[in-house]
Order: structure tokens, then sequence, then C-alpha cells
């Protein structure tokens, strides 16, 4: 598992790829729901897709050859269901920086940018390609553009689709909420000191 978090601005991901075929595949499945019990999401990683990798036998996740991959490629609808943040949360703790799929439940989308997990979308043709490329014999490493919205690897290149403020948001760095919040310290502090509220109302 991959302990370095995104952090600042990102314009670019490489590495190899996990392939999870299937469509809907929800929030539930990605975290069942008894680790929503957890005080912190510190332990998430390990119990990622935690039920099907005991029942489904030799599950991608669990696979000599996808330790350490960082990009997950899977199909339609991916993190569909609840609207727990807690399924990002593993992801990004079992080590995956970037996920290509063919569609996104809106939410999960929205937690993953929050993340800093960019989440990009190809067409049906291209998902299978890559899915295809990613489980070639040895892996093949991909390059993630955030600029152009592509990722290449063994030469050859494909375009995806990324929505114009989400690719704004991840170049910049404004996904991280947390770094933009200590970026204006000052001016936040002057805010609060003109709020009577905070003030005793004088």
């Amino acid at each position: 598992m991959n302990n370095s978090y995104p952090q600042g601005a990102i314009t670019s991901i490489s590495g190899k790829a996990v392939v999870l075929s299937g469509n809907n595949i929800d929030t539930d499945r990605i975290i069942p729901a008894r680790f929503l019990k957890c005080v912190s999401f510190d332990g998430l990683g390990a119990q990622v897709f935690a039920d099907d990798r005991k029942e489904a036998g030799e599950h991608p996740f669990d696979k000599a050859e996808n330790q350490g991959v960082n990009i997950l490629f899977v199909n339609r609808n991916f993190g569909c269901g609840s609207s727990r943040e807690h399924a990002p949360q593993a992801l990004m703790r079992w080590g995956i920086r970037a996920v290509v799929a063919e569609s996104f439940a809106e939410i999960f989308y929205g937690n993953c940018l929050a993340l800093g997990i960019p989440c990009l979308i190809a067409n049906q043709t291209t998902a299978l390609q890559l899915q295809e490329e990613a489980n070639q014999n040895p892996k093949p490493i991909f390059n993630l553009d955030i600029k152009t919205a592509s990722v290449s690897a063994a030469g050859k290149s494909w375009n995806l689709e990324l929505a114009g403020g989400s690719q704004q948001m991840l170049l910049s760095g404004r996904w991280d909420g947390t770094a933009q919040l200590i970026a204006n310290n000052e001016a936040l502090n002057k805010t609060a000191s003109a709020l009577p509220y905070l003030n005793n109302f004088q």
C-alpha cells in the first residue's frame, strides 16, 4: 500500500494499472458497511473490496503483479450506491491515485476529487483497450496527463474526458481544501476578527 497521499497541483500520474471489470460496482463493495465504524480512515486500505476478495477467489487487488499499482481501470457507473466517503478513502489508502472509467456516480466522483484522485472518463472502446493493455505481461507503465486529459503507454495514446472545472482544480491545487485554508490563513484570521459572534459581539 502507498502511504504518500496526494498534495498540491496534480498535473500527471504515472504507474501501472489494475483492472476491475464490471459495471455498477457500488461503494458497499468498495468498502463494506461494517468498516464504517472506524474512528479514522487509516486502516481502510487493507479492507478495500473485503467481501469480494473473500468470495471471488483471486481478486485483482490480491494478485502479486498488481501490488504497488496506482491507477485503476473500471467500467460503467463506478462508485454508485451510498455516498460514503470511506470508499475513495479506502482506494487511496490502498494506493490508487487515479481512476479511469466509462462513467462514475456523481457523489463518488466528487469525493475522489476532494482527495486529489482524478477520475477520467473513457468511451467503451477505449476502456476495453486500456484494460487489455493493462493486463499485458509484463505490465506497462501508463502516463496520465491531466492537462490534455489523455493517457499513454507502450507507444500508444488514448484520449479521455475530464470536466473543465475538475481539471482546473487539479492543475491549480484548488482541490485541496485544507491547503487552501492554510494558504489563506491571514485573510481568514482577519475575517474572523471582524465577526461579532466570535468577539463577544463587540
